[in-house]
């Protein structure tokens, strides 16, 4: 049902909490994951001297990425899941969205940051994914006590 699980991570502790959940769930059906991390560099127009050292930027974000993928890498190894990466640049919500369809995932599982009663009005990333996916989308929304 789930043989491909895509978990978008950008290492914050919302995106752990459903990190953490889809590398359960992968566990208990035996699913691969799919971990995720898309680069969002500074919207257009960009400041001069940003575009200068857009190159030096993207590699940096590319070093954490690869940093916070290979430690959600060993807590998938600690439950046994078969684990890839996968790097995306861009708007995070439209890329994990795009990846998802294109590269069949079956389902996407992702967190979701408290942000009180005012706060569920602006959205985040995981509403925009839940509202334009075709995918499945399942979130683990973090609590006041996780905060």
């Amino acid at each position: 049902m789930y043989d491909h699980i895509l978990v978008p991570y950008d290492g914050s502790d919302e995106a752990r909490k459903g990190a953490e959940h889809g590398i359960e769930l992968a566990a208990a059906l035996d699913s691969t994951v799919h971990a995720l991390y898309v680069i969002d560099l500074p919207g257009t127009p960009r400041a001069l001297a940003l575009r200068d050292d857009e190159e030096e930027m993207r590699e940096e974000y590319r070093n954490y990425g690869e940093e916070v993928l290979a430690s959600l890498g060993t807590v998938a190894e600690e439950h046994g899941v078969d684990y890839e990466t996968h790097f995306k640049t861009g708007a995070p919500s439209e890329e994990i969205v795009e990846f998802a369809e294109d590269e069949g995932m079956d389902a996407i599982v992702l967190g979701s940051a408290f942000r009180g009663k005012l706060g569920n009005l602006l959205g985040g990333t995981t509403d925009k994914v839940v509202r334009t996916s075709s995918v499945p989308v399942i979130s683990q929304r973090m609590s006041v006590n996780d905060i």
